[in-house]
């Protein structure tokens, strides 16, 4: 008989503008639950954190870099970004605010409330593809974490971050030699194909092993300037 351990424990429930999102606790671990796709949970960040570093590293020395996090998530890229000194801004977009409550007074605020604080952080509640459509703002970096990956999408209005125009919104925000680094819970060798067609240069994928399956990635592509 499943135990209350082996059974996830619904701690909160909300509708949002984008359909259902849910924070469960499954042991130690907490979970969040999109429209029943499971989208992420706190069990090892290797793969977020990594989407961060790789980007930096992209970046080269660039003094006080503006980092644009797509995706609060968990909070891993933002926790990692924040310990790094290097970068100078942080802004994070996120649509749901659902997930915003549980980082700053709900049961994520474990990992997440020393970067909230950090006063280089900002967070901007609106969807990311909208955002880097419409803002005026631009950026050193853009770490984008929205989805399962390119491929795979949690709304269908994603999808347009990964076409030829969303792509363009991407570089239009970005600062000439500027970074662009999209996680996927899969490699997508079309994604590389629409990086390279959308004008970006040194483009790649990096894979980072997980337990089981297939790896996690980070796509990696630059602005020209």
């Amino acid at each position: 008989m499943p135990t209350s351990y082996d059974t996830p424990q619904v701690l909160d429930r909300r509708e949002g503008p984008h359909g259902e999102v849910v924070l469960r606790q499954h042991g130690e671990l907490l979970q969040i639950i999109a429209n029943g796709c499971f989208l992420m949970d706190t069990s090892d960040g290797r793969s977020e954190r990594r989407l961060v570093d790789a980007a930096l590293a992209a970046l080269g020395d660039r003094p006080q870099p503006h980092v644009l996090i797509g995706g609060l998530g968990v909070g891993f890229s933002l926790a990692h970004a924040a310990a790094d000194p290097r970068w100078g801004r942080i802004t994070v977009v996120e649509r749901e605010r659902a997930i915003i409550d549980w980082h700053r007074a709900g049961p994520l605020s474990a990992l997440s409330a020393r970067a909230l604080a950090d006063p280089r952080t900002d967070i901007v509640e609106t969807d990311l593809v909208a955002f880097v459509n419409e803002t005026c703002d631009t950026f050193d970096v853009l770490c984008l974490d929205i989805d399962n990956g390119p491929d795979w999408t949690v709304t269908e209005g994603n999808g347009g971050l990964y076409s030829a125009a969303g792509l363009a919104s991407c570089a239009r925000v970005l600062r000439p030699g500027g970074v662009l680094a999209v996680w996927s819970a899969q490699p997508s060798p079309e994604f590389e194909g629409s990086l390279w067609n959308a004008g970006f240069q040194r483009v790649r994928t990096e894979e980072i092993p997980v337990a089981r399956g297939v790896p996690d990635v980070v796509h990696i592509a630059v602005r020209p300037g």
